[in-house]
C-alpha cells in the first residue's frame, strides 16, 4: 500500500487536523435522486450541442440540453430543470477541469469550446487503473474526484481539497494540506457533524476520524479546505450510497494548485 507522502505539518498532527479540517456550514440540499445522471456511455458525434453561450442564471432549452449532456456523462448538474444555477456551475467547473479548458477565476461561462467538448469529451484520466473496479479517485491537480463502477467513471465531481494555506487552531499551527496515498472509505457519520470550525455535512472518513470526503460551504473552484475533500452540498446528500463502507478504495493524488 502506498504511504501519505504529505501530512499536516503540525505537532500532534491527527489529534489537530481532526478537528479543524473540515469546515463548512450546514447547507439546504435538494435531495436529487443520484440515479438522475443517466448513463456514462460516450458516444461521440451524437450529441449536438445548443448554438448559443451560457451563463450561470440563464434559463431556458439550452441549458436544460447541456444538464441532460453533463448527467449521461457522469457529471452532477443537479436537477435538469433548464436552470443554471448553483449545481451546473460545479459539474461545468468539472467538466472544464477534466476536459483541460480554462477555468480562469473560477469561470462558469459556457462558450464554444466547451459546447464542442461535450460532442467529443475525452474521459477523466485514470490515475489507479489497477486500482479496483469499483474505487475513488482524487486528483488535486486538477481538483476532481471520479468515482468508478465496473471500472467506468459513474460520478465525476468537482472538489475543494487542502488549501495549502498556514493557520493555527488552539495553539497548533500548520499547512492545509490533503494527504496523497492510498486509502479506504473506513466511515460514515450522517447528518451536520459539528467541529470547532464548523460542520462536516455526512463525512465518508477515510483516515480516522480526522479526514472525510464531506458536505460543507463553500465548495469554491480553488482548494480552500483545512485538509478534507469538500464535495458540493446537493451531491453529498446521497454520495455515501453510492460507496461500500470499509470496502471502497479511495487514491489521492497529485497536488493542489
Amino acid at each position: 500500500m502506498r504511504r501519505p507522502v504529505r501530512w499536516c505539518l503540525v505537532s500532534a498532527a491527527i489529534a489537530v487536523c481532526a478537528s479543524v479540517c473540515c469546515q463548512g456550514g450546514a447547507a439546504n440540499a435538494l435531495a436529487v435522486s443520484p440515479h438522475a445522471r443517466g448513463s456514462t456511455e460516450v458516444r461521440p458525434g451524437v450529441y449536438v450541442p445548443p448554438s448559443q453561450d451560457l451563463s450561470l442564471g440563464d434559463q431556458g432549452p439550452a441549458v436544460l440540453s447541456v444538464q441532460q449532456r453533463l448527467a449521461q456523462l457522469g457529471y452532477y448538474p443537479g436537477p435538469t430543470d433548464g436552470v443554471y444555477g448553483p449545481d451546473l456551475e460545479e459539474a461545468v467547473w468539472a467538466f472544464k477541469e477534466v476536459q483541460g479548458l480554462p477555468l480562469l477565476n473560477g469561470s462558469s461561462y459556457i462558450g464554444p469550446d466547451f459546447l464542442a467538448a461535450l460532442a467529443y469529451p475525452v474521459q477523466p484520466q485514470a490515475l489507479v487503473p489497477g486500482g479496483g473496479a469499483n474505487r475513488i479517485e482524487i486528483n488535486q491537480t486538477i481538483q476532481v474526484l471520479v468515482l468508478y463502477q465496473d471500472n467506468q467513471p459513474a460520478l465525476i465531481l468537482h472538489v475543494s481539497t487542502g488549501g495549502r494555506y498556514y493557520f493555527c487552531n488552539k495553539g497548533s499551527c500548520g499547512y492545509a494540506v490533503t494527504p496523497d496515498g492510498d486509502f479506504t472509505a473506513l466511515s460514515y457519520l450522517a447528518g451536520d457533524i459539528q467541529v470547532p470550525l464548523g460542520f462536516m455535512e455526512n463525512p465518508v472518513f477515510f483516515i480516522g476520524r480526522a479526514y472525510a470526503i464531506h458536505g460543507g460551504d463553500p465548495v469554491p473552484w480553488y482548494p480552500a479546505s483545512h485538509g478534507c475533500v469538500r464535495i458540493y452540498a446537493d451531491a453529498v446528500d446521497w454520495f455515501h450510497n453510492d460507496v461500500q463502507i470499509g470496502a471502497t478504495p479511495i487514491y489521492i493524488r497529485g497536488t493542489a494548485p
